[in-house]
């Protein structure tokens, strides 16, 4: 396996929800140990979770050796610092990044697996799940895309890269909803809620 590490964002501000949606409840978790024990069950070597400050990492007790904590205290700045925060502490062994929203809880451990084979299949590029035609997360990037991903500012994604390097995207379909859905609202917590 070409390895992959897991970048699991979890230092957002809520801003839609009012309220920090990742320690909602989500059957005997919450949103967001919900999210990390689905990226642990999956075929990566890690996990590196940033939270906001320290005292976010009391709502799950990190026992799993293959999670690691990054603090981010500019995460007012938009999800590209916690990007930036996460690649510094990757595995240098690892050849896929793999970035995972911490507002998914309908993504599914076979679809994460899904990915990793077909980028240990590809070797290089980038791996993007769609649902019905619309691509979602999370996204795998070869290490290739590093410096690319660093130089990323303000509140965005990858969304850019993959534009910019459209002839290196494989998009894989898969059947699971879970890709192109999160949550924002209370709206949306409660649909997907329904939906479990």
């Amino acid at each position: 396996m070409s390895g992959v590490s897991a970048i699991l964002l979890a230092a957002g501000e809520s801003r839609r929800m009012g309220v920090d949606k990742l320690s909602l409840p989500w059957g005997k978790k919450t949103i967001f140990e919900h999210c990390l024990d689905t990226l642990l069950r999956s075929k990566v070597r890690e996990v590196i979770v940033v939270l906001k400050d320290r005292r976010e990492g009391r709502r799950k007790d990190f026992k799993d050796r293959r999670v690691k904590v990054v603090i981010n205290p500019e995460y007012r700045k938009g999800m590209s610092t916690s990007i930036r925060k996460g690649i510094l502490a990757v595995d240098p062994r690892s050849h896929g990044i793999l970035i995972a929203l911490g507002d998914q809880p309908l993504l599914r451990t076979r679809t994460i697996n899904a990915l990793i084979d077909a980028f240990a299949r590809r070797g290089k590029g980038i791996v993007v799940p769609s649902f019905r035609g619309k691509r979602g997360h999370p996204v795998i990037f070869h290490r290739d895309f590093e410096r690319e991903l660093r130089r990323l500012r303000g509140d965005v994604g990858g969304r850019s890269i993959i534009e910019r390097y459209s002839e290196e995207v494989w998009t894989l379909p898969v059947k699971s909803e879970g890709v192109v859905k999160d949550i924002d609202t209370r709206k949306d917590y409660e649909g997907a809620n329904d939906e479990q």
